[in-house]
């Protein structure tokens, strides 16, 4: 079996590697190739383009890098008509993933898509692009099946978010969190993003807003996350130039960290993020968090128009609540956010209220096993069809011979 994915961000990346050694396990010969990161290539795939490298966001960057992403998209094309993968597997990243599953779809390749965008919440009218082009939606929230039945696609069942399998499974460095408890002291730690944009747009006004509450509470330690050794380096600089500006405020007690996110969401009394997918690890902690989301103004008038979700963040999507504090601006909210971790630091009741609320979502939402169920999901839709559809029956169609596990061993909570 010939299996293409597709992730363009880091989370996606490692939704993607996930999913391959679920697939693995149960079909050990399989191969896999595509676009996405590095722990795709440690998953055991082959990678025809590096997308994660060349994660963007807006309509400018989009264009920007457009003669890339066409050149991207041949590669696919060509991929699909030599090597004739038995499904192509898309991972988030709409966009250029609608480009590779049009071209997967005029090859004869069954397309999924694991992970889907949010179209209900900005973009809905993209759901005449699944009904095209996407075999089997694999959708990580519960109320998704249901919004897609409403507008006219079946196909799509919830599997759950396979963030809460990397959480389950995650090993934290005891003596980093055992250090950083030591200091005894409030533990503020800012999430400033994984991608180079979002670190650059939304770190300004964090570092900011550490500055004022430093000002308020000089007995705060602020810990800034980064994903990697490059947005370290990045965000000293930001920092210092930040700061430079800042007149009449103290610097505050803050240190920088490369691929220590966990660490610091476990020990931190609070926190200060950017939207994404780490609201949910933040979630798993019960830890009380502002979330931010800083674009250019006219990125703002452009996109008010399609935003049809009450919420930005996915805590708050599935509480259908406003658990954490959420800004998605064009403007400065450092007040806003030193306001909220003010509140939280200093009345312990108020902190506890917020703590006990994420703590409730967590026992009611957080299920593991969305990978595993994902890979059972598209293994039976490809065992099924290759018996049934000529158009789907590609020269490793024999691979799906191996008993893997059938429909009726997945949770059947939004059948196809």
């Amino acid at each position: 079996m010939k299996i293409f994915i597709s992730a363009g961000e880091p989370s996606g990346d490692l939704h993607a590697a996930n999913l391959i050694h679920a697939l693995r396990e149960r079909v050990p010969e399989a191969e896999f190739t595509g676009f996405g990161g590095p722990r795709m290539i440690e998953a055991g795939a082959t990678l025809k383009y590096p997308l994660v490298n060349l994660a963007v966001m807006w309509f400018l960057s989009v264009f920007q890098n457009i003669v890339t992403f066409v050149r991207v998209l041949v590669m696919a094309d060509r991929c699909f008509r030599d090597e004739k993968p038995d499904a192509v597997v898309l991972v988030d990243y709409p966009g250029l993933n609608w480009w590779v599953a049009r071209r997967a779809r005029a090859r004869g390749v069954p397309v999924f898509y694991f992970v889907p965008p949010q179209l209900w919440a900005w973009a809905g009218w993209r759901v005449e692009k699944v009904r095209r082009f996407v075999d089997l939606v694999l959708c990580s929230l519960p109320f998704e099946p249901a919004w897609y039945r409403e507008h006219g696609y079946a196909n799509a069942v919830h599997v759950g978010h396979p963030y809460f399998d990397e959480l389950q499974d995650r090993d934290l460095d005891e003596a980093f969190t055992t250090a950083q408890e030591a200091h005894g002291r409030p533990l503020l730690a800012i999430l400033p993003g994984s991608r180079t944009l979002e670190l650059k747009r939304n770190l300004p006004i964090l570092i900011r807003a550490a500055a004022k509450l430093a000002a308020r509470r000089p007995d705060v330690r602020f810990a800034v996350a980064c994903l990697h050794e490059p947005h370290r380096v990045l965000a000293e600089g930001i920092i210092a130039d930040t700061l430079q500006g800042l007149a009449g405020l103290p610097a505050p007690d803050l240190e920088v960290f490369s691929a220590r996110t966990p660490e610091l969401i476990r020990v931190a009394d609070v926190a200060w993020s950017v939207s994404g997918s780490v609201s949910l690890e933040l979630m798993m902690e019960a830890l009380p968090t502002v979330i931010l989301y800083k674009v250019r103004p006219i990125d703002l008038v452009i996109a008010r128009p399609f935003i049809k979700a009450k919420y930005i963040t996915l805590v708050n999507l599935l509480a259908d609540a406003e658990l954490m504090p959420e800004y998605l601006t064009s403007r400065d909210v450092s007040d806003e956010l030193v306001r909220h971790a003010e509140s939280w630091l200093g009345d312990p009741e108020a902190k506890a209220r917020a703590t006990a609320a994420l703590a409730a979502l967590r026992y009611t939402a957080a299920r593991p096993g969305a990978t595993a169920r994902a890979a059972d999901r598209i293994l039976a839709w490809l065992r099924d069809h290759a018996a049934t559809d000529t158009a789907y029956r590609g020269p490793h169609a024999r691979s799906l011979d191996l008993d893997p596990v059938g429909l009726d061993s997945v949770e059947a909570d939004d059948g196809v």
